[in-house]
């Protein structure tokens, strides 16, 4: 298959990837969880609180997965003088902060 050049892409060792995968398999049994919260019609404060726990469990997610593009992308494109990845890596911070 022949690459455009469009879009960046990272190849992650067997072990970055089988621990952000087992954090998403968490929030994904979490949102079921909300899931059937709701369909049991479970009390709203208890919803929330669950809802609190996968936004947690996201975040935890994301804040990994943003440790190591710090420590191996935006680190290697630094040494190499391309400062755009700077610009983006504070763009991506912005929209993570909203």
């Amino acid at each position: 298959m022949e690459s455009c050049g469009c879009h960046k892409t990272k190849e992650r060792s067997g072990e970055e990837y089988k621990r952000l995968v087992n954090r998403l398999n968490r929030v994904e049994g979490q949102i079921r969880g909300i899931r059937g919260m709701l369909e049991r019609s479970a009390y709203c404060p208890d919803i929330l609180s669950q809802v609190a726990a996968a936004n947690a469990a996201l975040n935890a997610f994301a804040k990994e997965l943003l440790s190591e593009h710090i420590r191996t992308c935006v680190t290697r494109d630094v040494r190499e003088g391309k400062d755009e990845t700077v610009e983006e890596l504070l763009r991506t911070l912005q929209k993570l902060m909203k």
